[in-house]
């Protein structure tokens, strides 16, 4: 019986272990992400609730591993007095927008810019690709950095409180803007590949239009690509935000996010392990389960990866 492509890859997904647990495993930590105000409440917890009265004088939460109790699952952050359990998972929340919005950003721009080229050759392939290939060349991290605080200058002024929406947007958008280019590169590739086929030199002998043979002929074998790409970017970006959390040129405060959380633990590593061991882990097994999951993904929509 002849199954379709996308039962097809849905079987061959299901056959390898290590995606479908990594799979299940971004999808909890996406749904606590996404669920993490309904959490907080039945935790009992907001992600701005400070317990000065559970710190010592000296600004450390009392008990051990930093405070971890039935009240605290992760313990309290010292000095501040908040819970590290809140302050994760509403991180993740904040990683997961950001990385999630850049994302299907430079997902778009992408495969508008690859397609066009791809389908169009010529001299406007040939520009294309060497725009494309000036800004590989440029770090996204570097670029991000450079870019963030002349940003805020400019349209804030030196003194002046910076919104703290903004620098959630600017971090997205600079991802998005400057991120797009693997996908390009992607798209391009599959549709010089495609336009050859007997199927769209049918089409176009018939004398379809060019939105016809784009919308009907190339767009639907685009979507594995598209997808593909999309999945390597999102932990990509998660761990690209958080390196500038790490740095300071993230999301500002009072908003949680576990860059900044890591940074701050730093301080900690002696007094209070714990505190470093919960953010840390939390970034990694985001990053991990993504990244896994889309190895995974990719063998299951390459139709020559099984027969």
């Amino acid at each position: 019986m002849l199954r379709s492509p996308g039962l097809l890859t849905l079987a061959r997904l299901r056959r390898d272990r290590p995606a479908m647990v990594s799979g299940v495993a971004a999808l909890l930590l996406v749904g606590l992400a996404v669920a993490a105000p309904a959490v907080g409440a039945v935790y009992g917890v907001g992600p701005e609730e400070t317990f000065a009265g559970d710190l010592d004088p000296y600004g450390m939460p009392y008990g051990v591993s930093g405070g971890v109790s039935a009240s605290h699952w992760f313990g309290l952050e010292p000095g501040l007095g908040r819970d590290i359990f809140v302050q994760v998972i509403f991180g993740m929340r904040t990683s997961l927008a950001i990385a999630g919005t850049a994302a299907l950003v430079a997902t778009a721009v992408g495969a508008v810019v690859g397609g066009v080229a791809g389908y169009l050759g010529g001299w406007a392939d040939a520009a294309i690709g060497w725009l494309t290939d000036v800004l590989l060349a440029l770090p996204l991290l570097i670029c991000a950095i450079a870019l963030i605080r002349p940003l805020e200058l400019h349209l804030y002024g030196p003194r002046d409180p910076v919104p703290g929406w903004f620098r959630a947007v600017t971090v997205a958008g600079l991802f998005g803007g400057l991120g797009w280019m693997p996908i390009a590169r992607l798209v391009r590739g599959q549709v010089i590949a495609l336009r050859e086929q007997e199927f769209v030199t049918a089409a176009r002998a018939s004398g379809a239009g060019a939105r016809w043979i784009v919308s009907r002929e190339l767009l639907p074998h685009l979507g594995a690509p598209v997808l593909t790409g999309l999945s390597l970017l999102l932990p990509a970006f998660v761990a690209g935000g958080a390196a500038l959390s790490f740095l300071g040129l993230g999301v500002l405060e009072p908003t949680a996010d576990l860059g900044r959380m890591i940074y701050r633990s730093l301080g900690y590593l002696q007094t209070d392990p714990a505190y470093v061991v919960f953010p840390s882990a939390a970034l990694f097994l985001l990053v991990f389960a993504f990244s896994t999951f889309n190895e995974g993904l990719r063998d299951a929509l390459d139709p020559r990866a099984l027969r």
